[in-house]
């Protein structure tokens, strides 16, 4: 899934749906000779043009680079849902940091959906938006835990949460799978790869410049001045911004090791045809169900199904993306058996041990955010405002963040993934058996 490249131009997207049915982009070039800089961002997916939107809007003079394309890694094949909140809960930050640190997480957990909203809406991004998400159950016990959810996060002023019953979640998954589920109205869904595309169009409107084609290989990061270099060029900034994600590749390994990439899998099927689409997802929302190892779908705007699931933990593809994922497909709708598939591909995100974010500093003037474990939709969008405000002398909230403890994974570099393929059966099983 490493696309192509092609003469004097960036590698192109990764086959995929939303790589298919894209806007046209215009081709940024790479970076080539020795630049000085304001701020330098790197990476170009959610978190990178978010902090670059955030510092542009504030005045401040901004290069990206990106490795590949805009929205190349996860910003651009991710599932397309928005789902509010980090992965961690609610209830995790406050039995592992306080009361205190809970209750200013609870006042951002919609935050990064409103971000996407407001820059949808003030920059006229084509992105086929929605709203609404749904969490679904298969059981009383998870039914039971989504309505602690709801209460929890009630008991903080975030109202927005509805249960649903049996009869009630069929309106978003025809299929009798489930025994209810909750619906958050203000999460959403979209086409992630149009969202990244736009907002990097709204970068450039901003006075901003992107270069594509320019992995860093390199980087010193604890200079007064940090300097990245690439193939072509190098860039000597006041502040440095890493959003490289689960895509460092070695560039920063005292980053690098503290998340572990996971791939995970979507498909889209041919297009269904508006009757039938609406016949299987009545309200035209997203629905993930709530297991460790999970299914999330919703509708396209051609009224395709976007099916996704599925973890490999080291961030390797599955031999055949699309047997994997028709069983689980078939499992919820009976009536797609033998569809036909379009598309089906691969892609990574960044998973922290404590499934938290993690955002902080490289010496004096380089920072980073990285490790959104599966939640980077929304995570990402507000950690680049969480840097922005950093950068442009607003400390208070990723002083928050970056003075949290985090935890590598057992086993370090050469036992992290078996021991978390461990984990994940453990927790499969749990699932199974309804426990």
């Amino acid at each position: 899934m490493d696309g192509t490249t092609l003469p004097n131009a960036a590698p192109s997207h990764p086959p995929s749906y939303y790589a298919a049915s894209a806007h046209a982009a215009p081709p940024r070039p790479p970076l080539a000779g020795r630049h000085e800089v304001d701020i330098c961002v790197v990476g170009g997916g959610y978190s990178g043009l978010s902090t670059a939107i955030t510092l542009l809007e504030r005045g401040h003079s901004v290069t990206l680079l990106e490795g590949a394309r805009i929205g190349w890694g996860a910003s651009g094949r991710n599932g397309g849902q928005i789902v509010n909140g980090l992965n961690a809960g609610l209830d995790v930050f406050r039995r592992r940091f306080g009361e205190a640190v809970a209750t200013r997480v609870a006042g951002m957990v919609m935050e990064g959906g409103e971000i996407i909203r407001d820059r949808v809406a003030r920059y006229g991004i084509e992105c086929d938006l929605k709203d609404g998400n749904v969490f679904a159950a298969f059981n009383l016990r998870q039914l039971r835990e989504l309505r602690e959810k709801r209460d929890l996060w009630a008991s903080y002023g975030l109202d927005s949460l509805d249960m649903l019953d049996r009869d009630e979640i069929r309106a978003h998954a025809a299929t009798d799978l489930y025994c209810g589920g909750l619906i958050d109205r203000r999460g959403g869904h979209m086409h992630p790869l149009n969202l990244a595309l736009g907002e990097a169009a709204a970068v450039e409107r901003l006075g901003g410049t992107i270069h594509e084609g320019s992995a860093v290989i390199a980087a010193e990061t604890e200079r007064s001045r940090p300097i990245v270099r690439t193939a072509q060029g190098e860039v000597e900034a006041r502040t440095l911004v890493l959003c490289g994600n689960a895509y460092l590749k070695g560039v920063v390994p005292g980053l690098e090791w503290r998340v572990m990439p996971v791939s995970t899998q979507v498909m889209a099927t041919e297009p269904l045809g508006e009757i039938r689409a609406r016949a299987l997802m009545p309200a035209d929302t997203c629905v993930e169900d709530v297991r460790y190892i999970l299914d999330y779908y919703r509708m396209s705007a051609d009224h395709r199904l976007l099916f996704g699931g599925g973890s490999v933990y080291g961030g390797s593809d599955p031999r055949d993306i699309k047997r994997k994922l028709v069983r689980a497909m078939d499992r919820v709708f009976l009536s797609l058996a033998g569809t036909r598939i379009d598309h089906a591909w691969s892609g990574n995100f960044a998973l922290s041990f404590l499934r938290v974010p993690q955002m902080g500093r490289l010496g004096d003037n380089t920072y980073f955010a990285h490790g959104y474990s599966g939640h980077g939709v929304v995570g990402s969008h507000l950690f680049g405002r969480i840097l922005g405000e950093a950068i442009h002398g607003d400390l208070s909230r990723f002083d928050l963040f970056a003075g949290l403890p985090w935890m590598p994974f057992p086993g370090g570099r050469s036992l992290r993934v078996p021991y978390s393929v461990l984990g994940s059966w453990w927790y499969a099983a749990r699932d199974r058996l309804g426990l």
